[in-house]
C-alpha cells in the first residue's frame, strides 16, 4: 500500500503541478511563463516526487513507464494492476481539484481545453492524428531508454530523477505545440474527463502510443544496453 500511496501522490503532483501551471500561468497577464515554464514545471514535478517517493515505489507515476520498466525486466507484472490504477486515480484526483479551484474565479464561464491534449482541431498548432502518434511514441520511447539507462546499476548513482526532470522537460518543449504533450496516460485521462472539448473522444492515442513507445523501450533496453 506505501507504493500504491507513493504512486497516487506522485501521479497527483505531476498532474497539479504540470497541468496546473499550463491552466493558471502560461499566459497569465504579462508575466505567463509560456511553453518554457510549462515545460520546466512538468520536469521538476517528476525530479521533486522521485526524489521525494522514488525510494518507496520506484517514482513511475505513468502507466507507460510501469509497462515500459515491465518490457524491460525492470518490474514484475503482478504489480501493473496497482500502479496503473493508483496512477489514474491520482490524475484525476488532481484534476478535479485544478477544477475546484478555476471554477472559483471570479467571472469564471468554464474550463475550456483545461490543458488537455489533442490532435487535429485540438492540437495546439493543428497537427494531424499521424504528427500526434508518431510525436507521442518517439518521445515515451526515448523518455524511457532515458529512465532505463539513468536508473542501471552501471548509470552514476543518486541522479536518475535528475536525468528523468530534464528528460521530459526537453519532451516538453519539443511537442506542446504537437499535443500539448501526453507521453503519459493517466496525464491525458485526468484532463480529458474534466475538458469542454472533444478531448475524451481522442485520448486513445494519448493511451496506445506512449504504452507501444515504452513497451518497445523496454524491449531494446533489455536486448541491447542492459549487458554487462
Amino acid at each position: 500500500m506505501k507504493k500504491l500511496f507513493a504512486e497516487f501522490f506522485g501521479t497527483f503532483w505531476l498532474v497539479f503541478g504540470g497541468c496546473g501551471s499550463a491552466i493558471f500561468a502560461a499566459a497569465f497577464p504579462e508575466l505567463g511563463i509560456g511553453f518554457a515554464g510549462v515545460a520546466l514545471a512538468f520536469g521538476l514535478t517528476v525530479l521533486t516526487m522521485a526524489f521525494a517517493v522514488g525510494h518507496i515505489s520506484g517514482g513511475h507515476f505513468n502507466p507507460a513507464v510501469s509497462l515500459g520498466l515491465w518490457a524491460g525486466g525492470k518490474f514484475e507484472g503482478k504489480n501493473l494492476p496497482g500502479y496503473i490504477i493508483a496512477q489514474l486515480v491520482g490524475g484525476i484526483v488532481a484534476a478535479a481539484c485544478l477544477y475546484l479551484i478555476i471554477s472559483g474565479k471570479s467571472g469564471f464561464t468554464g474550463v475550456g481545453g483545461f490543458a488537455a491534449n489533442g490532435y487535429d482541431a485540438l492540437s495546439p498548432g493543428g497537427f494531424s492524428m499521424q504528427s500526434a502518434f508518431i510525436a507521442e511514441f518517439l518521445l515515451t520511447l526515448f523518455f524511457l531508454l532515458i529512465i532505463l539507462g539513468s536508473t542501471n546499476s552501471r548509470a552514476p548513482k543518486g541522479f536518475a530523477p535528475i536525468a528523468i526532470g530534464l528528460a521530459l522537460t526537453l519532451i516538453h518543449l519539443i511537442s506542446i505545440p504537437i499535443t500539448n504533450t501526453s507521453v503519459n496516460p493517466a496525464r491525458s485521462l485526468s484532463q480529458a474527463v474534466f475538458s469542454e472539448g472533444a478531448h475524451l473522444s481522442q485520448v486513445w492515442l494519448f493511451f496506445v502510443a506512449p504504452i507501444a513507445g515504452a513497451i518497445v523501450a523496454g524491449f531494446i533496453h533489455k536486448a541491447l544496453f542492459d549487458k554487462e
